[in-house]
C-alpha cells in the first residue's frame, strides 16, 4: 500500500476510534489531558509500524496493547518535566464538589484497583473486547483473564463507594 493509502487509512481508523481510546486512557488512570497524550504517542508507534497493525489477527486488540504498554510506561518514568493540566493556572476555579456524579464514584472506584483488574474491567467493559482479545492485549491466557475480572467485579460489588448506583442509600 503506497503511502497516501497507509496515511487515509490510518486516520479513518484513529477518526472512529479516539474517543473510545482516550476514554480508556481515562478509565486506565490518566487524567483528560493526559489521557489525549497517552493516545496520541500510542497511535503514533501504530502508524510508524502500520503495515504490522494491518497484518494483526485483530487490528482493535493490537493497538489496544500498544496503548496499555504505553499508559504502563508512562506510570514507570518519574517525571522532571512539566506535567499535563486540564486548568490553566490562571484561571479561576470552579468548585469541584459540583462535579461529583455517577462517573466521579466510578472512576474512583476503578483507581482503587489494582492496575490488572482495572485492565480487564477497561477492556471488558468499555472496550468492549472478548475475553479471547483481551488475552491477547494482555499476553496471557483466557482463564487468567477470566479469573482477573471475576476477581474485579468482586470488589466492586463490594466497594461502598458504588452504593449509590446500586440504589442503596
Amino acid at each position: 500500500m503506497d503511502g497516501d493509502g497507509r496515511d487515509a487509512e490510518f486516520s479513518e481508523y484513529v477518526a472512529a476510534r479516539w474517543p473510545r481510546l482516550v476514554r480508556s486512557a481515562v478509565l486506565l488512570g490518566c487524567s483528560p489531558v493526559e489521557a489525549e497524550d497517552v493516545v496520541q504517542v500510542a497511535l503514533t508507534r501504530c502508524l510508524v509500524s502500520w503495515s504490522r497493525v494491518r497484518r494483526a489477527d485483530d487490528r482493535d486488540a493490537y493497538v489496544h496493547r500498544v496503548l496499555i504498554n504505553t499508559f504502563t510506561s508512562t506510570r514507570r518514568r518519574h517525571w522532571t518535566r512539566e506535567h499535563p493540566v486540564a486548568d490553566v493556572p490562571d484561571r479561576q476555579h470552579v468548585d469541584d464538589t459540583a462535579a461529583y456524579d455517577d462517573a466521579d464514584a466510578v472512576s474512583r472506584s476503578l483507581k482503587r484497583l489494582t492496575p490488572e483488574h482495572r485492565t480487564v474491567v477497561v477492556l471488558r467493559y468499555y472496550s468492549h473486547l472478548t475475553e479471547r482479545q483481551m488475552a491477547t492485549v494482555l499476553g496471557i491466557r483466557p482463564g487468567t483473564v477470566k479469573s482477573r475480572l471475576s476477581r474485579a467485579m468482586r470488589l466492586l460489588a463490594d466497594d461502598p463507594q458504588l452504593s449509590d448506583l446500586r440504589g442503596a442509600r
